[in-house]
Formats: structure tokens, sequence, C-alpha cells
């Protein structure tokens, strides 16, 4: 039943979810804007994402570091 929910999920907003350089987003471009102001410091300010590709890598390294622990714990 899971399978299916995610599935129909899937099929139902694979024209609405995009791929880009920073995570998932509902947009195809990034749409960040970059300028420099007058002190000539560099801005980039970016929309937020659905998920961000740093906020899934920190999960999965927090995951394989837990699993690590628990398993050394078991052959101890």
């Amino acid at each position: 039943m899971k399978t299916i929910l995610i599935l129909l999920t899937a099929l139902l907003l694979q024209g609405c979810l995009y791929f880009n350089d920073r995570g998932v987003s509902h947009r195809y471009y990034n749409g960040c804007k970059e300028y420099y102001d007058s002190m000539g410091i560099y801005h980039k300010e970016c929309d937020e994402n659905l998920v961000e590709y740093k906020t899934v890598t920190d999960g999965v390294k927090k995951g394989v570091k837990k699993s690590v622990e628990t398993s050394r714990e078991l052959f101890e």
C-alpha cells in the first residue's frame, strides 16, 4: 500500500518538481539574484527549495554514523 501511494504521488507530481543545482524545487531554474552592493561585497539571494541537497546529505551522514554506532554496540 505504501509503495502504491509513493508511486501515485510521483506520477501526479512528475511535471511539478525539478532537480536544480541546490536541491529539488518547483521551478526549473534556481532563480538566484547575484549582485555586488555599493561596498563591493558579493551577495547571492536564492529562492527556497522544497529540499536542499545539503539537508539530505547531512541527514544521510547522521544516519550512517548512528548505524555504525549501533553495529559497534551489537558486536561488543
